[in-house]
């Protein structure tokens, strides 16, 4: 038998192993929670586990998750019962029971909603909302909640202790979702940007902070010439293109299009940018609004296919720069090879590489991408 110092006597129950791995592994499915969910129903021997994110303001949830419920219940919810329910703003971090809310809040639950909660079959409801806001993902609240139907017992405290023990946990899952989300759109937006849609992109939070840049953006930063660092946000000497950056970081917009603004950058010194502005779609936090792509590019005529400004603006190597921008000049890979004095075998191996990079699977397209730096 194993004593207290170690060994078997401190092994972890499976069952809330089981649960973690699940909190963890799930938040990168293609079904996001929904195993966790499932496994937390379970645990709290309840009939539905919820989890439901939202950003401020809004009249719908960026994500609403509730395996095994009926779909119609869950589409009442989300557009008629959401945005009026009385169950929320809890304290946070904190499990509470709705019997402990309606004593608090004796008149909070309207009748509608005491029916909704009997027809949807969770009639006793723990609830935890967790709340974000001090990082560049912007304000949101994750609320996750457990559902009992009437012909259960009642939650207790043992209950509540058991699902508060989890609270660190599923914390910091919903922040390493948010994060993931965040990146995935970032992701896109620098493949966006090897398709030719821009020169140099800067990713801005919701509070003007650089997110992260590109190469040829840093350089434009570094300038310091109509637009510029400062801490750690953006600034622009134009009160306009200010202006600008904030409507689209505060639009509400379904069509992610309709939120896109294009504007001119003054530079008497080192010549004037055009840039294109638009909100990041991270659907399972903000519901399209928040975060924001700036992609900035010199008037036609000002670039050319210098391998240096290849090498910037697609974070290649000099050679690899090199070969695109003599394969742009109209050489085959085998001359392009023979020009820069390398074998045909290194050509190839460089090419796929620059295939990768720049997010293209032929050689017609790298012409076609590199012609956005053309004169």
């Amino acid at each position: 038998m194993a004593d207290n110092h170690g060994g078997m006597g401190n092994a972890i129950d499976p069952i809330v192993s089981d649960l973690l791995a699940r909190l963890y592994e799930g938040i990168d499915n293609d079904a996001p929670w929904q195993s966790f969910l499932e496994a937390l129903a379970r645990w709290m021997d309840s009939t539905y586990a919820t989890l439901i994110i939202t950003a401020p303001g809004q009249r719908q949830p960026g994500t609403f998750v509730t395996p095994g419920a009926d779909p119609r219940f869950r589409e009442d919810y989300v557009t008629s019962f959401f945005a009026d329910d009385p169950f929320r703003d809890l304290p946070e971090g904190q499990v509470t029971s709705l019997a402990q809310f309606i004593a608090a809040n004796p008149d909070a639950l309207h009748p509608a909603y005491r029916e909704y909660l009997q027809v949807a079959g969770g009639e006793q409801v723990l609830g935890l909302d967790l709340r974000f806001g001090q990082d560049r993902l912007g304000s949101f609240e994750a609320r996750f909640r457990v559902s009992r139907d009437g012909s259960s017992p009642d939650f207790n405290s043992a209950d509540r202790a058991q699902l508060q023990g989890i609270v660190r946990h599923m914390r910091i899952a919903v922040r390493l979702f948010s994060k993931l989300q965040f990146a995935g759109a970032q992701h896109g937006v620098f493949h966006s940007t090897a398709q030719g849609l821009g020169l140099a992109l800067i990713v801005l939070d919701r509070a003007r902070r650089i997110v992260s840049t590109n190469a040829l953006a840093e350089r434009f930063l570094h300038e310091g010439e109509g637009i510029r660092r400062r801490g750690e946000e953006i600034a622009f000497t134009s009160v306009e293109n200010r202006k600008t950056i904030e409507a689209v970081l505060t639009s509400r917009t379904e069509r992610l299009s309709t939120g896109i603004r294009r504007f001119r950058i003054d530079r008497p010194t080192h010549g004037d940018l055009l840039a294109t502005a638009r909100p990041l779609d991270l659907p399972a936090i903000h519901s399209g609004t928040g975060a924001l792509a700036l992609f900035l590019a010199r008037p036609a005529g000002a670039t050319s296919t210098d391998p240096q400004i290849v090498r910037d603006v697609f974070s290649l190597t000099m050679a690899e720069a090199r070969l695109a921008s003599a394969l742009n000049r109209g050489l085959t890979l085998v001359d392009a090879a023979k020009h820069l004095g390398i074998a045909h075998n290194t050509a190839k191996v460089q090419l796929r590489s620059v295939f990768a990079k720049t997010g293209v699977h032929r050689q017609a397209q790298l012409i076609a991408l590199l012609a956005t730096l053309s004169e």
